[in-house]
Formats: structure tokens, sequence, C-alpha cells
């Protein structure tokens, strides 16, 4: 039996910030959202129960801190948070920073837009991805990820 590819074994899953032994930190291609973010576990596990009590901890501790830095360094009005992982068994957290003029805010950013994307506005938002992705990177691997 012919095992199918898993796409967070194959690749990283978007453009990688940090790795670390268990999980890494990916920016991902969302269009409209540039400083949309995943936390991926990097062994096959599907639901945050599933690790152990010092893994979890682990996790979620990256999540805050990437949370942390888009807070720091874009300022925006919302950090949406999601663990779906519908479609690969792999347990990873959405993070994604949300502004008032992002074309679906409110909503979530897979509901319907709500109007037109502000691309002036994408990419001064992209040009500040760098140095947060720096910054993220240092505070990671110094706290032995």
């Amino acid at each position: 039996m012919v095992t199918p590819s898993c796409p967070l074994c194959d690749t990283d899953g978007g453009l990688l910030i940090w790795r670390g032994q268990k999980l890494r930190v990916i920016r991902a291609d969302e269009a409209g959202f540039p400083a949309f973010y995943r936390v991926v576990w990097n062994a096959h596990v599907a639901e945050l129960s599933d690790l152990s009590e010092a893994d979890r901890a682990h996790c979620m501790e990256v999540v805050c801190r990437v949370e942390r830095a888009l807070r720091d360094h874009l300022s925006p009005d919302k950090v949406n948070l999601a663990a779906l992982g519908n479609m690969v068994p792999h347990l990873h957290w959405h993070v994604i920073a949300r502004f008032a003029w992002d074309s679906h805010f409110p909503a979530p950013v897979w509901a319907p837009a709500q109007r037109g994307r502000d691309a002036a506005r994408e990419a001064a938002l992209q040009a500040r991805l760098d140095g947060l992705e720096h910054g993220l990177r240092a505070q990671l691997a110094a706290a032995g990820g």
C-alpha cells in the first residue's frame, strides 16, 4: 500500500522562520494577510491533548511568543488564534495579525471578504516582517526551543 505524502512532512508549509526539535514557525502565504503565521508540530500529532503536559506547555509558549511578537512589532487590532487541522495530521496553530482595514475584518480570514484589499497597507505591513522575524528567531533560539 502506498502511503500518501504529507505536505507538512514534505515541506515546511510556508516560509520557515524558525525550527526547533519539536515544532517550527512558518509564515504562510495567504493572500491579503501578510502577517499570517503557523506554529506547526513536526511529528504527526492531530490534537493538543495527544501531547504530553510538557509538550503542550512548550507548544503554547511558542504560540504566545509569536502572538507577542505580532503585537509588539505590528500593533494589530486583534490577533486570531485557531487550531483547525482538518486536512493534515499535524497539530498546528494559526496566529494571524488582524487589522480593521483588512479585507475580511471583523470576520474570520476564511469568511467572505467585507471590502476590497488595501494593497498599500498590505505592502507596508509586509515591509515590517523582516524585523519582527529576526527578533522572534532570536527569542525562540534563546528560549531553547
